[in-house]
């Protein structure tokens, strides 16, 4: 017990802010071993190689179609962009925090981009011939949804952490978000499609769980600066409505989502924002099971009711009741969703019948095949239940064991009064154009 009190004593000391020799030397030394370990295991693929066009003529490929880099790249862009611009300006609805809410998120991205090709390559794409990683475009796009789960675990704790606490969440994040995701898809052999177990559960409580470990009681200090203007809320319009988009499902349940937003006027712009797309989280498990257009409208209604009342009434019970509290409502929009997807897949693949699906489409979007070739739909279920259960303790149990590193006084966060602040960390010009940077500025 006196270690315990030892610690807590040792992590409330009083802040230092200054990162700036942290900072450039934690993102060198991470950028080095990246060069490092790339020069030693990554590879092009085939398909994204010179060496395609004598493969093309060897195997009598008659069109470049064929080759995954072309026919997949567009939706690459769409993932990128999703990353870099959807959930970069979704993070600036604080009133003095935009810089860090998209310069912190593309930090996070381009770092964490780098370790997930890796970290995924190790589990998906090592060739045992020469032990090395072959990327092509599929790794791409998967590496983008690996960083999306450490942005959603970003947006529970933004403004209260440090780039440095930002760059050591990442990291083990997107070594957490391998593992897990390894397990659910091939161990457990559970499906996933759109990531509601893989990538929003485990973000959403990997960063509940950080927040958690981080709880500062004296937060309502900064409280003036929690809130959003006109001009930040516009700005976060254009990161929502980018992630708005793909597949017919989640089409149509995002709209289902639609009428519950306008249930009071005047209307808070944060439930247009996140009830918006707390269907689209919902859908992913079940994207590619035979979940009809009735469907889809009925989880995309619950699911806008689920995460508008949860930033009435859950979010302030969280705060009060549990000490997590949640900047962005990322249990709202992600985590709540993504358990209510999660079951939805789970009661959907155990009701799957073969004339819902035939006899080939059921193997087929299932993958019953191989080691799993005897499964029923029953069983998958079951499976799939037990992939939401996996993704849910490895966010919960990653989330606090990083939150205790990160709860130690020597990552540069912020005080308890100048949280959601730019100015901590960024170089901010006022109307004049005067700057508040100032090497003693730095020092505090």
């Amino acid at each position: 017990m006196g270690s315990v009190q030892s610690f807590r004593k040792l992590c409330d000391r009083p802040k230092n802010t200054n990162v700036r020799i942290s900072l450039p030397a934690v993102c060198t030394v991470w950028q080095i071993a990246m060069i490092i370990l790339f020069g030693i295991f990554i590879r092009y693929s085939i398909e994204a190689d010179p060496h395609w066009i004598d493969y093309r003529k060897a195997n009598n490929i008659s069109s470049d179609i064929e080759n995954d880099f072309y026919y997949r790249y567009p939706s690459f862009q769409d993932v990128h962009v999703m990353i870099y611009v959807g959930f970069g300006f979704l993070m600036t609805f604080l009133k003095r925090y935009s810089f860090g809410g998209v310069g912190f998120n593309f930090l996070i991205s381009a770092f964490g981009f780098q370790w997930a090709l890796l970290m995924q390559g190790w589990f998906h794409s090592l060739d045992y011939t020469d032990g090395k990683i072959k990327i092509g475009i599929e790794n791409l796009i998967n590496a983008d949804f690996c960083v999306a789960s450490c942005l959603i675990a970003y947006g529970a704790v933004l403004g209260k952490v440090s780039p440095v606490q930002l760059m050591v969440m990442t990291l083990f994040g997107i070594t957490l978000y391998a593992v897990e995701e390894y397990i659910i898809l091939n161990l457990i052999h559970a499906k996933d499609a759109g990531g509601s177990m893989v990538i929003h559960a485990f973000g959403a409580y990997y960063g509940l769980s950080i927040s958690y470990m981080l709880y500062r009681p004296n937060l309502d200090q900064s409280s003036r600066l929690q809130g959003s203007l006109y001009h930040s809320d516009v700005f976060t319009m254009i990161g929502g409505l980018d992630l708005k988009k793909r597949c017919t499902q989640r089409y149509l349940l995002l709209h289902g989502t639609d009428p519950i937003k306008y249930r009071s006027v005047p209307v808070p712009q944060v439930h247009i924002q996140n009830a918006t797309l707390a269907g689209g989280v919902a859908v992913g498990t079940a994207a590619e099971f035979m979940l009809m257009p009735y469907g889809s409208l009925i989880v995309g209604f619950c699911c806008g009711v689920i995460s508008t009342l949860g930033y009435v009434y859950v979010t302030p019970f969280l705060e009060k009741h549990l000490k997590i509290h949640d900047t962005c409502g990322v249990h709202n929009l992600h985590g709540m969703p993504a358990i209510v997807g999660g079951i939805v897949g789970a009661v959907t693949a155990a009701c799957a019948t073969e004339s819902a699906y035939g006899t080939e489409g059921l193997i087929s979007t299932f993958d019953f095949t191989g080691d799993f070739k005897n499964m029923t739909p029953a069983k998958q279920g079951g499976h799939q239940a037990a992939g939401l259960c996996v993704a849910l303790c490895f966010g919960i149990g990653g989330g606090i064991l990083v939150g205790a590193i990160l709860r130690l006084p020597i990552w540069g966060d912020p005080a308890d009064d100048n949280c959601f602040n730019d100015e901590v960390y960024w170089e901010v010009r006022d109307l004049e154009g005067t700057s508040n940077f100032t090497l003693e500025h730095q020092d505090h």
